[in-house]
This record gives structure tokens, sequence and C-alpha cells, in this order.
């Protein structure tokens, strides 16, 4: 199909066409796409909306700056319209990225109301411009990615620049709407999303609703293709399912059967190319080429040859952003910009990481499922060797709403099944470090149990590389509302109950699109005595209140393949969901080639997610051994920094981590430079000590940027160096 004709049929998609599978132009789905101008992978109506940035806009939702750090959420009709749903998205994800204190630098380093040269002089910061929105995937309407481009009245058509804000975590569309999205659009760029095909798709079992794909919750046969998530599982099944688990969701990430993250790359090149064909439906048009006479004229006056694209985001969002560089065969992007990926580098022993004063690394590069079903197992006996660790609450359970210890409970449960030689939780985290998770770490883990990080990831990712369905229930974990919530804000009984109407109405702006979110738990319903949340689990074998261990211990069995306390290989089913497991692993490994283009990794020292020596740290020595003198990377590792910027407003955070954010704004404003030629070279790779802000927990000074947050050196006091078998870190 030729360009002209594809543009006249785009245009029909802004009328309210729809179009899941009439322009599907060959190739199966998931085939590389043709070329930068083929959108044969749109499969619905292409929504086209303008914000006039004052009563609503692109960044804040009409919020601004104020409005997002007012801890009271913005309220929804009932039923919520779009627009209401789209702003609670906006102002929940925001907020879920960053330190929203003023005290951290909110609004006084970061925030929509300072500009791209970091001066508070935008106000609220409300943004105008135009949205695009729409489902990429296959004809069949498994996959529906969300993708959305945004462009701000501000861009400037003759120097173009994209920049992608592909969700973080398992979040909607708008989940990097704080990070790469608020930077993107203030340095008067487009912004491309993508939901990576993980997205806030949940599927209620007892109702059969499902989201449409601005958050609308409707009955899944009404909505058929173009529902955000559909289970793949029949009727029968569906009420066979609830008849005997009432009152569960199954979730798009989890449960799709789809192995989404294998396509992060894909959907990031994806939304790239969507943008072009925005940019060109504003600002193009078929007998405009007036602004550069490139040979790679597509017909539009926006392409690569004349545009910056920079592949960015933090966390999973950044994983996608190195995948979807090493992916493009199109030269669609020209330089990356990440913060704290979650990327899975293959397994190079040809190099071990040394960090000064510190036992090699050999067995770098392990993936996210083997470090965090190894967390899950020991964590919750961990904790109780770092009692004065910020947000530690393994005391809070002992005596009142158990009767004991839950910590204790899952030590001895440890040392019963022969994984600890005794019920001590400075075992477990030796067992912890063993596994080349930095010490730095270690004050940050427990915070992340009680919020239920590991537990979290364990049972949705274990379902995704397993490629399981809802029913299946693996390792005895479902989703669903409980009396009572992991956090214990409201302890309850544990037991399984329905999630209210108005709840789940709202979930399209309430939830991050992995359990627990937006009043939906982890069920372990293998816990003796019935279905209970996870945190409340019994285990059959031990019969102890150990927070659901036989379950994490049937998540580590799923990656290893052997049983961990019999050394015995699994059979049956749980031997082939090992397998698809494991495949599903190797098939979402970056192999560490960039093609020389420039790119930017900000880590933190003390990320207790995405642990350095297994992810920014290990990519960028596969980096050095692929590219060597012909590397344009740059690993940026900052002291005192971690993984959830937002738990800095909590006491015990607040006077020991600094923002990483600062640093990932830092970078793409290095990278944006260095790719507009105002920048020779970016600084050479180093590690960036900062000094917390001290005080008391919870009262600790205001960020100083002099003092708290050296800049990223062009001559480091603290070299990053790689002499091509040791990536040495001071």
């Amino acid at each position: 199909m030729d360009s002209a004709k594809q543009r006249a049929i785009y245009h029909a998609f802004l009328t309210g066409a729809l179009i899941a599978g009439f322009l599907y132009a060959g190739g199966a789905a998931g085939d590389e796409d043709s070329s930068d101008d083929d959108l044969s992978f749109i499969r619905s109506e292409v929504l086209r909306t303008v914000y006039d940035g004052v009563s609503d806009d692109l960044l804040t939702g009409g919020l601004g700056k104020s409005g997002l750090q007012d801890p009271t959420p913005p309220t929804l009709s009932d039923p919520p319209t779009v627009a209401e749903l789209r702003t609670l998205a906006i102002y929940n994800n925001y907020r879920a990225l960053v330190d929203m204190t003023t005290g951290g630098g909110y609004g006084v380093l970061y925030g929509p109301n300072i500009d791209a040269e970091g001066n508070d002089t935008l106000g609220e910061g409300l943004v105008a411009g135009v949205e695009y929105l729409a489902f990429a995937g296959d004809r069949k309407g498994r996959e529906n990615v969300t993708i959305a481009v945004q462009i701000p009245s501000s861009f400037d058509p003759d120097n173009p620049c994209i920049v992608t804000g592909t969700s973080s975590g398992s979040r909607g569309v708008y989940g990097a709407i704080g990070t790469s999205g608020d930077w993107g659009l203030k340095n008067r760029c487009a912004v491309a999303y993508a939901d990576k095909g993980t997205g806030n798709g949940a599927h209620s079992m007892s109702r059969n609703t499902v989201n449409l794909i601005q958050g609308e919750r409707i009955d899944a046969d009404v909505a058929g293709q173009v529902s955000a998530f559909t289970a793949p599982i029949s009727i029968s099944d569906r009420e066979g399912f609830d008849a005997e688990r009432p009152n569960r969701y199954a979730y798009k990430h989890a449960h799709s059967r789809l192995n989404p993250e294998a396509n992060w790359g894909r959907d990031v090149l994806r939304s790239i190319k969507f943008a072009f064909w925005a940019l060109n439906e504003e600002y193009g048009s078929d007998d405009d080429d007036s602004s550069n006479d490139d040979s790679d004229d597509d017909g539009g006056r926006i392409r690569p040859g004349n545009t910056i694209v920079i592949a960015s985001s933090v966390s999973n969002g950044a994983g996608a952003a190195i995948l979807a560089a090493e992916q493009d065969r199109e030269e669609l992007i020209d330089g990356i910009g990440v913060s704290e990926p979650n990327v899975n580098p293959t397994f190079d022993p040809g190099f071990v990481i040394v960090q000064a004063g510190r036992d090699p690394v050999v067995r770098h590069s392990r993936s996210l499922y083997d470090y965090t079903s190894l967390l899950n197992l020991y964590q919750g006996c961990a904790n109780a060797a770092n009692p004065a660790a910020p947000l530690n609450l393994t005391d809070f359970f002992g005596g009142g709403l158990f009767g004991v210890t839950l910590s204790t409970e899952r030590c001895q449960s440890l040392a019963g099944a022969g994984l600890l030689v005794t019920p001590d939780p400075v075992e477990a985290q030796a067992r912890i470090n063993e596994a080349g998770i930095l010490v730095e770490q270690n004050a940050v883990q427990p915070s992340h149990w009680w919020v239920s990080v590991p537990q979290a990831i364990a049972v949705t990712y274990s379902n995704a590389y397993a490629r399981a369905g809802v029913e299946d229930a693996l390792c005895g974990f479902t989703f669903g509302a409980t009396d009572g919530n992991n956090l214990l804000t409201a302890p309850g009984s544990g037991d399984p109950m329905a999630l209210t109407e108005s709840a789940e109405a709202a979930l399209f702006g309430t939830g991050n699109g992995i359990p627990p979110t937006g009043g939906i738990n982890v069920i372990y319903d293998d816990s003796l005595g019935g279905p209970k949340l996870d945190r409340y689990g019994i285990s059959p074998a031990t019969g102890r209140r150990d927070e659901s261990f036989d379950g994490a211990l049937c998540q580590r069995a799923l990656f290893e393949g052997l049983d961990p306390q019999t050394g015995k290989s699994l059979s049956g089913n749980d031997r082939k969901a090992h397998r698809k497991l494991r495949r599903s692993i190797r098939q979402i490994r970056a192999k560490g080639d960039l093609d020389g283009r420039p790119a930017v990794i900000v880590t933190g020292r003390a990320d207790a997610i995405i642990p350095p020596n297994h992810a920014s740290r290990a990519y960028y020595g596969l980096n050095q051994r692929k590219e060597a003198a012909r590397s344009g990377l740059r690993y940026y590792e900052i002291t005192n920094a971690q993984h959830l910027d937002a738990f800095n407003a909590f006491a015990g955070f607040d006077n020991t981590y600094v923002p990483l954010h600062h640093y990932f704004i830092q970078g793409l404003d290095l990278l944006f430079a260095h790719l507009k030629g105002e920048l020779p070279d970016l600084p050479p790779s180093q590690v960036v000590d900062t000094v917390p802000r001290g005080g008391a927990p919870g009262a600790a000074p205001p960020i100083d940027e002099v003092v708290n947050l050296p800049a990223i050196a062009d001559t480091p006091a603290l070299p990053i160096v790689f002499s091509g078998t040791e990536l040495r870190i001071p």
C-alpha cells in the first residue's frame, strides 16, 4: 500500500472508523515491521484529543503541580468518565515514581513547574497539545498493546524530536508520565508511550467485565476484540473456575499466556512509528518536504533522517528501551537514556565485576526471576537481621494480630526445609548477598517486602514466563480482593471477598497492573483452612503462618527445575511449567549490542528491585565486551540512591537516600546535548558519590543541589573502568 493511500485511511481512523483487521498488510503477528511508515500493527480506532493546557493537559491531567502534590486523589463520578479515569491514572502514575515532597526536591529540582533548564518558571506546569491513542497488536485482539503519542503545542517541526515513555513496571500507558514523559514534553519533544502488553488489564472472572482502551468497564463478551485484556479462557472453564474460586481476577501481564516481555522491544519501536505518523498528521503533508531533503524521504515532513529519537524510560520501560535499540534495524533510534533498567543480560563468563574492597562477582547477569524468586524465599526471614531498616515491620505482627512474628515463622520453615542451617535471619541475609545482591540494598529490602514487591513479581512473572492461565492457579496463587490488605492498614481476616463495583470501575486509574493494586491482592489458595491473603497464608507442609512459604518454594522450584528440599527433578505439569519458564527467560535476554549508539544508563547503588550486579553493571560489561572501542554507552552509578524514589518521602528514607530521578534528568540532558551536537562527548562512566540530607528520620533538611547532588563530571573522581576481563567499580 502506498503512503498516500495509507494516510487517507488513517484520516478515516480519526473520524471513528474501526480498523481491527482490515488494514493488515501482510506478515504474521510479531514479524518485524516492514518499513517506518507501515502501521499495519494498529488494531483499533485511533483517538485524537486536543488539550488546551487550561482545563486539562498532557502532563498533569489538568491537576497542575499543586494537584499532583495533593495527597487526596481526584474524585470520580459514578460511573466515572474517561476524562476522570485518565486524570486519576496520571495522578497515581506520576506520584508512584518520584518523591512528591518539597523537601525531597519536588517543585524545586523537578516537577511540572520546572523548565528544561531546571528553573521554576512554568507555574502549575500544564502542557497544551494533542494526544493520540490506539491499540497495536495481532488480528485476533490477543495483544492489544496500548500506544499513545503526546505532542506538545511547543513542538518545533523544524527541529523535531521524539522521546519514548514506555511504562515502568506493569503500569498502563501513562506509566512513564512523570519520568521521560515529563522530560520530553518540556524539551518540546513528542512522547511515544506504550504499555508493553502488560498494562493494567484486569478481567473479572465473576462479573466477566474488562477495561476498554480508555478505562471504561464493560462486559467482556460485548467488548470482544477491543478490550484491553480478556483472559484466554472458555466460558465453561471461567464459570467452573469462578464456582471454585469466586471473585478472582485475571491480569494481563500474568495471565495472557503470551510472555509479553518477549515483545517489549518491538512495542517500543512500534510506538516510535506511531509517533512519526501522528507528527506528520499534525505538521506534514505529501507536498510539504521543505524542512530537509534527506534520502530516506517517506513522503512526510518529519522522519527518522531529520528527527532526534531517544529511547527512554525507567525500570521495565528502560529495559524495553534497551531491547528496542538492540532490535532497531531501521535506524529509528539515535540514542538511549534510561534509569534503573530491568534488563536481563546474556551471561558472559569472560568478565567479572569487582567493586573495590569486595570479592569479585563471577556469577553476574542472573535473570529477574532468578534473583527475585530467591529473595521471595529468604527476605521474610532476613528482615529480622536489619531491625533498624526504614519501614521494617518485622515486629509489627508480634503478639497482637497473629500471636506470632512472621519473620520467625519464615526462618523456621526455611531451616525445616534444609535451606538454612539454623533459623537465623543473619544466615538468610548472607544467602541473599551471596547471590550477588549488594549489601547497600539490605536496608531497603525490608520495606519492599512489606509492600509485597518480591511476592508480587514472583507471582506475576512465574505465570507470565510459564504462560499459565488464570485457571492454573500456579503454585497455589490467584488474585482477588480480601478482607484486609498486605500493608495491614486494615488487618481483617484475610478471606477472599468481592471487590466493590466502584473500586472495579476505578481500576484504570488506581491500578498498576501487578497485584496487590487497586484493592486486588495476592491470595494463597492452598493455605490451611482455606484461601487467605498471601501474607496470612499457612503452609500445608509446615503448618506455620509463614507467609505462604510453600508457594514461594514452588516458585523457586519452577526456576531451578528441582525440588529445593529433595533435589529431585520436577515432574508432570510442574516440569512443563519449568521448561516454559526457562524458555521465556531465554527469549528476553539482552545481547549487549547497541550498534555504537550513544547511550546513558543511570542506576542507584542501593536498588533493591533490580540489583546492579545482575542488570546495569552486567549489561555495561557485556556491552563493552561486544562493542569495545565503538561503544557509546556510559554508565553512571549513584550512591545513596534506590529504585523507588517515592519512598524517599518516608521517615528513614528522607535522611538516607537522594532522588535518582535528578540524575535521570541530568543523563537525558547530557545525551540530548550530545545528539544535537552541543556536547562533543558524553562524560565517562563513573560513580557519583552523593551526600544524604541527614537529620533525624522524618525531619531531614530540604535537599540542596550543591551540597547533596554533585553533578556527573567530565573528569570523574571515581571512574568506572572496564579492562576486558574485569568491570571495576570504585
